[in-house]
Parts: structure tokens; C-alpha cells; sequence
């Protein structure tokens, strides 16, 4: 483990509670919430009336709520009832001082960032990148007109961008301590969950719901649990649906790396599949595991995220395979609820 991934699980922990550590911040902390508050009384940046609705996906605590699975989700369920979805995002990692970098499909992860990467392979949506959201709006309009809804990936700080439906995802961890950054690990206040339109909650199997605050509007909030669909192999890209692969090596010997906010819940998921996990190796979120790694390592199989995937320079191996996941919702029908607001906003929208 290298001395940032063991920081970054340190400062977890610390802001699970309220000791020693929070109470030394917390005058930071008042200056922090301070700066949310101004900031929130900005006004939103205009945008042509005949805009597409635009959907902000984003959550309140940092490092990896689980933002990416929902965005996927969102847009293959649009997709399958007559939208055309586009998505932007900011490019964490990702220097972009001009204009948007605007693409579809195969994307580069060095130039767009690994997750739009990720959300472009996966979804086939047009995706806009801008550290300036409006700025990745308005080139997904420029140059993808046909789009005709917008997911703003990891958009809810972003003040300026107008948006139509909020959904703030989390994890078991919850609002933490309670305390924005950087005595605690939030964004913003806990009550900001409460003006959500939605709240997705993101749990391994068998884990306790977080107590939060929720969405004012009753029936919004929902349960997400993640499990293996399919597993890639790196090397030749041969796809095997969960049940037969886990059948094939669940008497073999494992490790699993990540690179991502919360690599112990896919470390969790994994084993919760009853695979024999020999080694679980953490690397800094967006960071990209290193090639030799994989050499060194004396499993039967290697697991890693589609995140990692994109930037994975060890092609080689015949032991690595991504893990493609699919989330189960709790209750599943929020999707047809979100289509009936997003068509609802479509029809009051002048043309």
C-alpha cells in the first residue's frame, strides 16, 4: 500500500468521527461552510430556454459514493425508452483550459479523464468534458444536437449549471461525522439532502442503511447493491456472464487491485461471491495501477474495475479480467418515476 492510499484510509476513519482530529479542524471547517453558503446564493449560469432537461448526478461526501453506476444506469434505461442522452463531466486528472474536449465511443483516458472514459465506452452516450460544466453543455448542444436530455456527471457543486432533477448518491458511510470539509468529509451540510430530488444509497450485501437526512418529497430515496455481470478478459477481450465464470475459478486463488474512492466495497463484493481473495491491493483513486504489479502476483486470477480497465497498461496477462458490475435497485421502478418527471418537464419546455 503506498503512503497516499494509506493516508486517504486514514483520513476515512478519522471523519467517521467526531475526536480529536475533527475537533482541531473545525474552526476550517466554519470558514468552509461559510464558503458553501455564499456560493449557493450565486445565481445559475443562463442557458438557451430550448435546452434538454438537464439530470445532475452527484453526491455531498467525497471518495467514491458510487456516482458512476447510476449515471450508466440512467442512460441505458433513457436509451431503451426513446431518449438520446448525452453526458458531461469534469475531467478529474485532466488539464482542459480551453474549449471542451467532446467525443463518443472509444475515448482516451489521458485526454478525457478515466471515468468520462468509462461512461463513453459503456453507455455509447456523446460526452462533453469541461472542468466548467456550462462550457460542456453547450459544446454537447454545438455538436451533438440530437441529444435531448443531459446527465451532468458529478455536477451537484457546480452552482452555475442549471439543472432540472438532482440525484445525490452515497455510501454505508453515510454523511460521516456530519462535518464539511475538512473536519469532516462533506461537500456540503447534511441538509442538503433534503432538497434532492433523489437519494441513492449504495451498500454491500448485508450492510445497514446510513441514517441521513432525505429527500423532502416522500418515496425518493433508493438502495443500490452492486454485483458481477461480466467478466472481461484484459488480454482478448472474451466476455463471460457471472455465474458461469464465478463456477469456473471459484476453487482457485485470487487477488483483486483498485484504483478507485472505495476499493474495499469492490473487494467486499467480490468475496461476497464467495471468491478465494489471496491479495486485495489499493491504489490511489484515479490513479492507475502500476504494470509491474501484475507480474508479481502469484494468483490463479486478477481482478479489476472497468475504471482501471480503461488506463490498464498490463494487455498481456491472461490472468487479468475486469469486473463489469450491474446495480439492483430498491425499488427498481425510480427509473420510470424519473422518466415520467423528465417527460413531464419536456412537455412544459417551449419548442
Amino acid at each position: 500500500m503506498s503512503v497516499r492510499t494509506y493516508l486517504e484510509q486514514w483520513l476515512h476513519r478519522q471523519w467517521m468521527k467526531r475526536g480529536l482530529f475533527s475537533w482541531l479542524l473545525r474552526p476550517l471547517s466554519g470558514l468552509s461552510a461559510l464558503y458553501i453558503y455564499h456560493k449557493r446564493q450565486q445565481p445559475r449560469h443562463p442557458l438557451p430556454r430550448q435546452r434538454p432537461p438537464i439530470i445532475v448526478v452527484g453526491n455531498i461526501i467525497i471518495g467514491g459514493a458510487g456516482k458512476t453506476p447510476v449515471v450508466l444506469a440512467l442512460c441505458r434505461y433513457l436509451q431503451q425508452h426513446g431518449w438520446t442522452p448525452g453526458i458531461v463531466s469534469r475531467g478529474y486528472g485532466v488539464t482542459i483550459a480551453g474549449a471542451a474536449r467532446v467525443g463518443q465511443g472509444q475515448l482516451d483516458a489521458i485526454r478525457y479523464g478515466d471515468e468520462p472514459s468509462l461512461l463513453a465506452e459503456q453507455s455509447g452516450a456523446p460526452i462533453a468534458v469541461h472542468p466548467k460544466r456550462v462550457q460542456a453543455v453547450q459544446a454537447l448542444m454545438q455538436y451533438y444536437p440530437e441529444v435531448n436530455v443531459i446527465i451532468a456527471d458529478d455536477g451537484l457543486q457546480h452552482q452555475a449549471l442549471i439543472r432540472d432533477i438532482e440525484i445525490v448518491v452515497q455510501d454505508q458511510r453515510g454523511v460521516g461525522n456530519g462535518l464539511v470539509l475538512p473536519a469532516g468529509p462533506l461537500r456540503e451540510p447534511p441538509e442538503r439532502l433534503t432538497q434532492a430530488d433523489w437519494l441513492i444509497t449504495q451498500t454491500v450485501a448485508n450492510s445497514p442503511l446510513p441514517y441521513t437526512p432525505a429527500p423532502k418529497m416522500a418515496d425518493r430515496s433508493v438502495h443500490m447493491q452492486l454485483v458481477p455481470a461480466v467478466f472481461e478478459q484484459l488480454s482478448t477481450g472474451q466476455r463471460i456472464e457471472a455465474p458461469a465464470w464465478l463456477k469456473q475459478h471459484r476453487t482457485q486463488r485470487g487477488a483483486a487491485l483498485a484504483a478507485i474512492g472505495q476499493p474495499q466495497r469492490f473487494f467486499q463484493m467480490l468475496k461476497n461471491s464467495d471468491l478465494q481473495l489471496d491479495q486485495e491491493l489499493a491504489f490511489p483513486d484515479h490513479g492507475q495501477i502500476p504494470a509491474s504489479i501484475f507480474s508479481q502476483l502469484k494468483a490463479d486470477f486478477l481482478l479489476i474495475t472497468a475504471k482501471d480497465a480503461v488506463k490498464c497498461s498490463q494487455k498481456t496477462d491472461s490472468r487479468v479480467w475486469v469486473v463489469h458490475v450491474e446495480p439492483q435497485f430498491t425499488p427498481a421502478s425510480w427509473l420510470d418515476a424519473v422518466g415520467q418527471q423528465l417527460q413531464h418537464i419536456a412537455n412544459t419546455t417551449p419548442h
